[in-house]
């Protein structure tokens, strides 16, 4: 059939340039130590950095959940979905990450994907201008491609060269986006410089803070909170897939914006709302990660990150500056970095190979992804490893 024959055909042509992505399949729960594909690995391949995804209060809140709410939400938000433990989650959210603005409120959604082309085509449309990091997570990319608004790139992190475009703008509404840690590079946006900007030209500033939250700031509060700003200009998107170790994301904003989005954003709109179990181990979560042992197990990650970066800088690769859990290093061609993962997969060490489109032409990389559930240990294996295959043949 010529139909699946022009599909074979592009498979093809994905594998022979060393983009085909393959599924692997996890028998035990999110951990640094787990069964895949039938034998044991140490991961570092997740984003589960306080390591609490398999935590017995979380499990337990899940199941306390299940049977108080049921297994499914049954609707949307706006009928029938929206549980006492979805409204209780976005009431402790606005008190925990909200001190950015006055009047803070939560929305939560199924997904941070979904939370981001809420957001951007929500707030941006025809007549507005969008000013996006060359960086920024793919979901950013497709919320801003879906508002329909007059995108443009700005290069990675370059504040000058934004204030140049915003300066040139004469568009009535803008709107700036950004990821707080980027997520293939690790590093952390100008937020101090990006909010200045944002009040300058009167935009609105969304930040994405996926891999930040939980992790950065004071009790994990976020990258908003670490860097001490706050703004009415700020609109702030956090995940529950990564530190917080469930699932689900949530938009924190002024009152004002959030009842905007609950009003005219699609994806919330016209989405069954998360099961009500989710919610409810959302909170218990986030009190873990605001105790103390949510600090304990970042100060833990905090001298893995340390260590990992000195290991790293050892090597005869390239790795890329970043003071986050997520610990790049980038080998090159397709072929080179497959083959490194492959060798490193064979010693039980699952680190998963980065290739373009997600990262440029040329930039394959590694992604080292830490977690507080990683042992010194599981870090000298790494760098054993790592020693070994970097030595000349």
């Amino acid at each position: 059939m010529f139909l699946l024959d022009t599909l074979r055909e592009g498979l093809a042509d994905l594998d022979a340039r060393g983009l085909t992505r393959r599924r692997r399949i996890a028998d035990t729960p999110c951990a640094a130590h787990m069964t895949v594909d039938g034998r044991p690995i140490v991961g570092f391949a997740g984003n589960d950095y306080l390591g609490l995804a398999a935590h017995p209060r979380l499990v337990e809140a899940m199941a306390e959940g299940a049977r108080r709410y049921g297994a499914g939400s049954g609707g949307s938000h706006l009928l029938g979905g929206h549980s006492r433990a979805h409204a209780v989650l976005e009431d402790e959210l606005a008190e925990f990450a909200g001190g950015f603005v006055d009047a803070p409120r939560a929305l939560t959604f199924s997904t941070g994907y979904m939370s981001n082309l809420a957001t951007l085509t929500a707030l941006a449309g025809r007549g507005t201008t969008l000013f996006s990091d060359a960086l920024n997570h793919a979901s950013l990319i497709d919320g801003a491609r879906l508002s329909r608004a007059d995108v443009q790139i700005y290069p990675h992190a370059d504040t000058q060269a934004l204030a140049a475009m915003l300066e040139a703008s004469e568009a009535s509404v803008k709107v700036i986006v950004t990821d707080a840690v980027f997520s293939m590079d690790g590093n952390i946006a100008p937020l101090a410089s990006l909010v200045e900007l944002a009040e300058r030209h009167g935009a609105w500033l969304v930040v994405d803070d996926a891999h930040g939250f939980g992790v950065l700031g004071p009790q994990g509060r976020g990258a908003l909170a670490q860097a001490a700003l706050r703004s009415a200009h700020l609109v702030y998107l956090c995940t529950f897939g990564k530190a917080v170790g469930a699932a689900g994301a949530a938009v924190i904003a002024h009152e004002t914006v959030a009842e905007w989005l609950l009003q005219r954003a699609r994806p919330y709109i016209f989405t069954t709302a998360s099961p009500p179990a989710v919610a409810h181990a959302v909170s218990a979560s986030l009190s873990l990660i605001a105790g103390e042992e949510g600090e304990t197990r970042r100060r833990h990650l905090d001298a893995l990150i340390a260590r990992t970066r000195g290991i790293l800088a050892r090597t005869r690769w390239q790795p890329v500056d970043s003071p986050t859990a997520v610990q790049p290093l980038i080998i090159g061609t397709n072929e080179d970095t497959l083959a490194l993962a492959a060798r490193l997969d064979a010693e039980g060490l699952w680190v998963p190979a980065i290739r373009p489109p997600t990262v440029p032409v040329g930039t394959a990389r590694l992604r080292i992804s830490l977690s507080a559930s990683h042992s010194a240990e599981d870090i000298d294996r790494l760098e054993a490893a790592l020693v070994r295959m970097g030595e000349p043949t």
